[in-house]
């Protein structure tokens, strides 16, 4: 512990006589924020595939994200539910029809088949489809589902190819249903647990991700997986949330009454500074938005007349301080999902998914999730101007102090 206080002592002074970048992002780090593949370039290619990772890279994202689930075997792979039926073919398949079934999954009943009920060799035999009916059809059954140690390869080989770092951004999807062999093991028997936390970190050490600057960040929406994870490895990790009412799962089954509203404030930031690097907060928490009723007929007005109600019909209000809030307990800030259809823009970007960039990298975060990193990045790129790289404070100085932090509150 005395020799890392004394590493960043001297990295701190040495940053005195460095000069700096006149202009510089509004960012925690004074870095540009950083681009997210969401599920790879989920916007043009079938979510969680290699396609769709190797697209994301192509259009300049800096990290791609892969969540993370368990097959039967232990293997960890890429979906982001761990029931597969909307984004594989697996309905169609004959001989998958009898594991078909109904579990219940933090807390809700879900009916379909579950990645944890298939060995790796059967999950590649399927093929994934396109999510959202709205999007493009035509890559369905083309791509297999990739396994995580394939998505690190790819991340490697195309950092070789580019010359430039990328990174990933597992997240692990339902810890407190997957340590259960309750829930897992509801088909056939099955392993003791499926537990994701030690396989992620074996695999991620195994690959060389073990350090505050690795190129990785670990996020969930649970609380103690990510407090278990701090004390398994030092790679960065980030407290996802959901809206302001909704509860943590392992909140729920610990009986904790807290809320993600309870997270989000200054004590609640605080707290989790001693465990994670960042938050990843739903969009709404920094800017939020709601439907209206001019018309006084007590339901929310179909603003752009399509029929249905979503974010094209919520005007946004004012920002709330999430972001200064976290930056001041050294938190860092990857808001999420943008997107760039009509349906997912607020009526106040008049159905322009640049202007919502812009908004949120005004606000300062230091990155963000998109299903279009294309136009992420351009729009980074064009209010960005990036300043001399200040390594000190961006890969040592920021990475060693959430360290020292998460050490001190291990003592």
């Amino acid at each position: 512990m005395f020799r890392l206080a004394k590493l960043i002592l001297l990295a701190t002074a040495t940053l005195t006589i460095l000069p700096v970048g006149e202009a510089v992002a509004a960012t925690l780090t004074g870095k540009p924020p950083i681009v997210i593949g969401h599920r790879g370039a989920s916007g043009y290619r079938p979510e969680h595939t290699l396609a769709s990772y190797e697209l994301a890279i192509e259009m300049g994202a800096d990290y791609i994200e892969p969540d993370v689930v368990s097959t039967k075997d232990g293997i960890l792979i890429a979906r982001h539910e761990n029931e597969i039926s909307g984004t594989t073919d697996v309905a169609n398949r004959p001989e998958f029809a009898d594991r078909f079934t109904t579990k219940t999954i933090d807390g809700r009943s879900v009916s379909g088949w579950f990645t944890e009920d298939f060995t790796i060799a059967e999950i590649k035999t399927l093929r994934a489809k396109e999510r959202l009916p709205f999007r493009d059809q035509s890559y369905n059954g083309l791509y297999e589902i990739p396994t995580l140690q394939e998505v690190i390869d790819l991340a490697k080989q195309k950092s070789l190819e580019t010359n430039r770092t990328i990174g990933i951004y597992p997240e692990t999807k339902h810890p407190t249903y997957f340590d259960n062999p309750a829930y897992v093991n509801t088909v056939a028997p099955g392993p003791a647990s499926l537990s994701l936390e030690e396989p992620l970190v074996d695999l991620l050490t195994a690959n060389g991700y073990t350090t505050p600057d690795a190129p990785v960040f670990i996020q969930s929406f649970e609380v103690g997986n990510l407090q278990l994870l701090n004390s398994l490895t030092d790679v960065p990790l980030v407290q996802l949330f959901d809206a302001s009412t909704a509860k943590p799962y392992d909140f729920v089954v610990s009986g904790d009454p807290r809320t993600y509203g309870d997270l989000v404030t200054p004590t609640g930031l605080s707290n989790i500074s001693d465990y994670a690097n960042g938050i990843g907060p739903w969009k709404r928490l920094i800017i939020p938005a709601n439907t209206v009723d001019n018309n006084g007929d007590g339901q929310p007005d179909d603003l752009n007349g399509d029929g249905i109600i979503t974010d094209a019909d919520q005007p946004l209000q004012a920002p709330t301080s999430l972001v200064d809030d976290a930056h001041n307990v050294g938190l860092l800030v990857h808001p999420y999902t943008f997107r760039n259809e009509d349906r997912y823009l607020a009526p106040d970007y008049n159905g322009n998914p640049a202007l919502e960039y812009e908004q949120f990298f005004a606000l300062g975060v230091d990155g963000l999730f998109t299903d279009f990193p294309d136009t992420a990045v351009a729009v980074r790129n064009s209010v960005t101007e990036v300043p001399e790289p200040n390594f000190l404070m961006g890969l040592i100085v920021v990475p060693l102090l959430g360290l020292l932090r998460r050490r001190q509150a291990e003592v």
